[in-house]
This record gives structure tokens, sequence and C-alpha cells, in this order.
């Protein structure tokens, strides 16, 4: 019962409001013990806290206990001015409220809700079993509103996971926890209407999102390929690149249109995948970056970080570790723009994750791994004053040390390395456009789909991300092929890296063209993408 009654509200709350039943003040408080369940996000993922609150006799206050950071001690706050402002009366008594497991780290405002509805349970305002089986999240408003939080989606798919009938979650959030199966998401405007619903006097329809309906949503991209005029060799660098997964650097003068290029490359990716889209939706909601009402990412993720960005920020960090702007590009594209303006300890953090496709960041407060898996677009001039180095004023002294603000191992995990010179006037001034992203990408589609068939039931997600062991398998060399290769790791002092880097690309290309095997011009292609850093870097 809410309040010390039980009035019967017909229908479900179609025009947006239910009755309220005034609190009885004539309510006999007898102390007892309650429990809600909640949940804390820690990396990306959420952990079941049982939120159990003790009510009995004592002075008036509410002590939390289990590890509780700021957030969540400022909350006895605001949950005894909502209680109030709701109509509800606080227990004159001591409130105990333990979340546990107490060596779990409780952050953000996200247990105001249960822990309001707790002390409602154990004060006997509402019935204390209505609370079985079902999860809460919220921040209370000191009106008693509940507002959104961060995390709400691997919240909901914890709460599946762990067999509850329903989760209870601000309307805000609603959409996004109504992407998980099998769990009604009850969205709630105000504390008023949370302990309704538990009683049962304010039906609530369960939110369902059509996940077919989101993928189908037109695109709404005001950018393609087609506005690029000229640079035809980039523009083919963008496809191999998005065809097989690989890293990019374009290198050349200030506006040559590499900003504009690298902004493209999102646009010819293929479609995210529903787990892919989970994954992508997971990180930006424990960022805090979903809109209002917004579901899913339906689109690959374009992160740009200032050159300015510190290790935490582009890592992730923090005392508690949070992602960075490399796991927020998970499933998409990571842009550096100037790449040599970024630290160097910066720019050597990248190595792992370029690699493993992962993060794992230690702190006191532990260990954490993010998912890092992005396609790397690396833009930067060829010396300190934009010119290519055979035109340059700067001195050789001063071009080497700027050129050696970037690794060579890190260089090494870039495929492809591409000149993106001045454009001609004759490019400029073609009227006719350049192949649209829709066409570009269709091919790209279709060299995935011969990935996927032939990695299948391998960890292996497209060729970028080939191991030795699938190079062997997968890129066979005939004789002439494997001399010219030779030659080529000879000629120009390639490392071993540089070698797997040109044997994926050399698959790659040969996907494209919807070839079985590897042939010379394939790997002529992908030597030529390795050329220039030679150039440049010697």
């Amino acid at each position: 019962m809410v309040g010390g009654q039980s009035p019967t509200v017909p229908g479900s709350r179609k025009d947006g409001s239910c009755p309220l039943p005034s609190p009885d003040p004539s309510h006999t408080f007898r102390g007892m013990l309650a429990q809600t369940q909640a949940a804390a996000v820690v990396g990306i993922d959420a952990v079941p806290v049982e939120v159990e609150v003790d009510a009995g006799y004592g002075d008036t206050r509410i002590t939390v206990v289990g590890l509780p950071d700021a957030a969540v001690k400022e909350s006895s706050h605001r949950v005894l001015t909502a209680l109030l402002n709701s109509a509800f009366h606080f227990p004159m008594g001591r409130v105990m409220v333990n979340l546990a497991p107490a060596d779990i780290r409780k952050e953000g405002p996200s247990f105001d809700l249960p822990m309001a509805l707790g002390i409602l349970a154990a004060s006997e305002q509402i019935v204390p079993q209505s609370l079985h089986d079902v999860m809460v999240v919220g921040e209370l408003a000191l009106t008693g509103a509940v507002r959104p939080v961060k995390g709400v989606l691997p919240i909901a798919m914890r709460a599946q996971a762990l067999g509850c009938r329903a989760l209870l979650v601000p309307e805000a959030n609603a959409a996004e926890a109504g992407v998980v199966r099998g769990i009604d998401v009850i969205p709630v405007r105000n504390l008023r209407e949370a302990g309704l619903w538990l009683e049962g006097n304010c039906p609530i329809d369960p939110v369902r999102v059509d996940l077919d309906q989101l993928f189908e949503a037109p695109s709404t991209d005001e950018i393609d390929l087609a506005d690029v005029r000229g640079q035809e060799s980039a523009k083919r660098a963008l496809e191999v690149a998005a065809a097989g997964g690989h890293n990019l650097l374009l290198i050349g003068p200030p506006g040559t249109g590499k900003s504009m290029l690298a902004k493209r490359l999102a646009t010819i990716l293929p479609p995210l995948t529903l787990q892919e889209a989970l994954e992508t939706t997971k990180i930006h909601s424990i960022c805090g970056l979903l809109g209002s009402g917004q579901a899913l990412v339906t689109r690959r993720p374009f992160r740009s970080p200032h050159h300015t960005a510190s290790d935490a920020g582009l890592l992730g960090g923090n005392a508690n570790p949070t992602p960075g702007e490399i796991s927020l590009a998970h499933n998409g594209v990571l842009f550096l723009d100037e790449l040599p303006e970024f630290k160097r300890s910066v720019l050597e953090t990248l190595r792992q994750p370029l690699e493993e496709g992962r993060v794992t960041i230690s702190r006191a407060a532990g260990t954490m791994t993010f998912p890092a898996q992005f396609t790397l677009v690396a833009a930067m001039n060829p010396s300190p004053d934009g010119k290519m180095p055979h035109e340059s004023r700067s001195s050789p002294r001063e071009i080497a040390a700027y050129l050696g603000r970037v690794s060579g191992p890190l260089l090494d995990r870039v495929d492809l390395h591409v000149e993106v010179p001045a454009v001609k006037f004759a490019d400029m001034s073609r009227a006719r456009p350049g192949e649209p992203s829709a066409v570009v990408r269709q091919r790209v589609i279709e060299a995935r789909n011969r990935q996927r068939e032939r990695f299948q039931g391998r960890p292996v997600s497209c060729n970028a991300r080939m191991g030795p062991r699938d190079l062997r398998e997968f890129v066979r060399l005939d004789e002439a092929t494997h001399q010219l290769l030779k030659t080529a790791m000879t000629d120009m002092n390639l490392s071993a890296r540089a070698y797997d880097r040109i044997l994926k690309v050399s698959r790659t290309l040969a996907d494209l063209d919807g070839r079985a095997e590897v042939g010379p011009s394939d790997i002529s292609e992908a030597i030529g993408f390795r050329s220039l850093d030679r150039q440049l870097w010697g």
C-alpha cells in the first residue's frame, strides 16, 4: 500500500498521469528490514548491488555504508527531501542503508531511487514483496522527479541475465534499456509513480524498441565521398582501409583535403551488426553520450580528439578507470589530425590497442580492460612548414626532429601510408563528381562478406586482425610473387611487422577484386602503400 491507502486506478498511463493517494498521517511505523536490487557499473559491465535498508528506533538520520563515493553519500539528503515532497513520510528513527557487496565502490546518483523505495518498503509505505525480482535505477530530484543516469544499457543487460522480471528506469533512459529482450522495462517519471506501480495501482506499459526499425532508419550523413575532387590514390587507400580494417596515415601539405578524406571514411564502412551496436552503445552509455530517448548507436562512431589530449583522455583512466577516446571509437574511426603535435608519450600508448584491439588500465582502484578495436586514420604535414622535404625551407635537422615525433614502431602498425598532394586546378574545376559513398560502400561490404566467410569460427573480424597462422593459411604466394616481396623487403629495409602488413593489405586488395588468391599486382600495390614512410623516415 502507498501512503496507507490502496486506491484502484483503472487503465494504463495513457494520459500521462496517475492519481496520487494522500498519505495517512495516522500511519504507525514498525521498524523492519527491506531489500531492493540495483547495479553498479564497473568497467563497461554492470555488477548487481543489493540495497539493504533497515529502519529502527533512534535519532532520525540516514547512514549509507558499503564503500559509497561522495555522490552516493549525498543521496541521503536528496532521498529525504524527495520522500517528503512526494507526499510520503520519512521514518522517525535511524535508517541504515547498506550497499552490498561492500568491496565494490559505488559511484554516481543512480542509487537514489532504489534507496528511496527501500526506505518506503522498510517503513511499510509499500509492500516489501513488490520489490522482489525488480531492479531499480535512477537519480532523484528534490521534487521527487526521476532523472536520467549513465550506464543504463549494461544495467539492463545484467538485470536480464539475472532473471529479473522488471527494471525500473528513468523515462529518458527507457529507450536505451528497451533494446534488451526478456525483461519488462518500466519507465517512471517520479518517485510517487514508482511506488504506485509497485503496488499495482498505476499500470505502465513496458517499453519495447523495434531494432529492425532502428537499423533501417535512413542515414542523416551530410558528407559524401563524392564531395572530394581529385585525390584518386587517397580515395583508393580509403576504400582499402575500409574493406580490410587497415590503419591509414595521410601525409601532405595543409589544405589538400586530409581531414576531408578522413571524415568520409565512416561513410563507406559497412553497417554495424547488432552485437557491434550493443558493444558501442554500452561504452557511450557509460560515458553519458547517448541523447535523451536514444536507444542504440547504429552508426559507426567517428572520434577526433584534439592534439592536446592527455594519456587519460585518449586511453581512459582517472581514479576509477573510465573509457577514453580510443574506446569511444570502438567499431568506428579514430582520427588523429596533426599527428606529430600529439605528445610522444600519448602516441606510444596507442601501440598496445592497435595490436590487441583492447586497452588495459591499472589504477589503485583496480584494473580495467576496455575494447578498442578501431580504424586509425592519422594526418600530418611532411615538414614543419607543411611542404615536402625537397621543397621545404626548414633545415634537414628541423625536418628530422619534426618527423621523429612519430616513432618507427607506431608507423609499423599503420598499414597504409599515402601522400595527399595539392589538388590540380583541372580536378577542382571538373563538373562531374566522383563516386558517391554508397557505391564504394557496397564494394566494401562485398569484400567484408568474403572475409566473414573465410574467418568463420575464428576470432578474426577482418584482414587487418589476421595473426601469423591466418597469414600462412590465407595468403599463399607463388614463386614470382614471393620473389617480388623479397626484393622489396631487402631494398626498402622493411621490418618484419611491415612484411605482415603488406600481406594483409594484399589480401584485402584481392578481396576487393573478388579473387581467391593474392597475385603480383596485389603485392605491388601493397608495397606502394609502404614506400612513402621510407622516403620520409629513411
